[in-house]
């Protein structure tokens, strides 16, 4: 497909277009970086103002921002966006579930716009949008039980999400309509001033919605999941740009599991009749008593979180995760599952950039760090039964002997 958006000096050829791309976590960071189909940087940390990219990069900005309070997410979002280069097409991504701050970010992301195309489907996790409403395997999400980690509910439309920002339905006979028809309904919703909510069940579907924003030209943002950052990679990258590579140095490889997924369990089982060495760690021990763990003593060592903890303590849950976990991460190569837990790991490790490499399965991402390590981060939702069990057959293909260091697994 050939697109052009019209820039200063006359029609530009949108493949020539750089993204800049807001995410709330960094899973949702790498999910987005993979999916672009380029070159690209995840930029962790302050965000650096300006900003620069290399010609042909994309920027990832993880601003952290998921577990914030609303003002200060909103904040994180404009100070980025005030101020954004002129020509770059830029992406918000959000959750697929509708978590985090969705309201407070996309009133700031539409602040200074001509107009926000949202589109929150994500076909390759079985979540559609149908009349406006999330839906998860044909289930809508305030019917599901996907937010009982949360201590709200789940909203029952995009639009009640999105709280005050004015919005309009644009159902999928305009998505799937005649050539032009989507982009004309775009712009009857920007002439009302209301920012278009997009129907979607197929990656064809945001193809049609990416390219028809594109159409519209500068001053048109783009707000979804990784579904349609997808789309945009489609539009805009270069097929193979993103090889999966695991690497020549062989290290220890740690796995960090920070969710509270029933799945968790089951994925975890998978690796111990593998051969890997689990350690657990009881949500009272972390919040109470917390230790250091050594180096790991095998070559695959994974960590897990046993016990209930309630939304209330769970960013401080995840910050002993990381201080227990941090002398063992060192000189390992990393798997971590959760974005608010791969993103505390990473800072205390003091990783501010990371390059994608590529993706093992769907939202499980491999990442370079600046000194050569492997980190892979999966959101916490994501993975069938034999999701980590993949992702260590994609690091490590060959057998690897086990490391003999001190068997308590914990530092003197």
């Amino acid at each position: 497909m050939s697109l052009s958006a019209v820039g200063p000096g006359g029609p530009v050829q949108a493949a020539h277009l750089p993204v800049l791309a807001l995410a709330d976590d960094l899973s949702g960071a790498a999910e987005t970086a993979v999916a672009l189909r380029s070159p690209a940087r995840i930029l962790l940390g302050p965000v650096p103002v300006p900003l620069a990219s290399a010609p042909g990069e994309s920027l990832v900005l993880d601003l952290d921002s998921r577990q914030l309070p609303g003002a200060e997410a909103a904040r994180a979002v404009r100070d980025v966006t005030h101020a954004v280069p002129a020509g770059t097409v830029l992406f918000k991504k959000v959750d697929s579930l509708l978590r985090g701050n969705l309201a407070a970010e996309a009133a700031a992301y539409a602040r200074d716009a001509l107009g926000v195309v949202i589109a929150t489907a994500l076909p390759a996790g079985r979540r559609t949008v149908r009349g406006g409403v999330v839906h998860l395997d044909g289930v809508p999400l305030h019917e599901a039980d996907a937010w009982r980690a949360e201590a709200r509910t789940a909203p029952p439309s995009v639009a009640a999400a999105l709280g005050d920002l004015p919005s309009a339905p644009v159902p999928l006979t305009d998505v799937r309509g005649a050539s032009g028809a989507l982009r004309e309904a775009l712009r009857a919703c920007f002439a009302q001033g209301r920012h278009p909510v997009c129907d979607a069940e197929t990656e064809d579907d945001l193809d049609a919605i990416a390219a028809a924003a594109l159409e519209l030209g500068p001053g048109i943002r783009l707000l979804g999941t990784g579904g349609l950052a997808g789309a945009l990679g489609r539009l805009l990258g270069t097929p193979g740009a993103n090889t999966l590579d695991a690497g020549d140095v062989v290290r220890p490889l740690l796995i960090v599991v920070g969710t509270a997924e029933p799945s968790a369990r089951g994925q975890v089982a998978h690796l111990l009749a593998d051969g890997a060495r689990q350690i657990s760690l009881s949500t009272r021990e972390l919040l109470h008593a917390p230790r250091r763990l050594a180096p790991p003593v095998a070559a695959v060592t994974v960590v897990r979180i046993t016990g209930a903890a309630g939304p209330s303590v769970a960013r401080r849950l995840v910050a002993a995760l990381a201080d227990t976990v941090a002398d063992a991460a060192h000189d390992c190569d990393l798997v971590l599952t959760g974005g608010e837990t791969a993103r505390r790991i990473l800072d205390v490790l003091r990783v501010t950039d990371l390059r994608p490499v590529g993706q093992i399965h769907h939202g499980a991402v491999l990442s370079r760090t600046p000194d050569g390590r492997s980190v892979v981060t999966r959101p916490g939702s994501y993975g069938e039964a034999d999701s980590l069990r993949r992702i260590v057959r994609a690091l490590r293909p060959a057998p690897v002997r086990h490391v003999p260091t001190d068997p308590t697994g914990v530092a003197p």
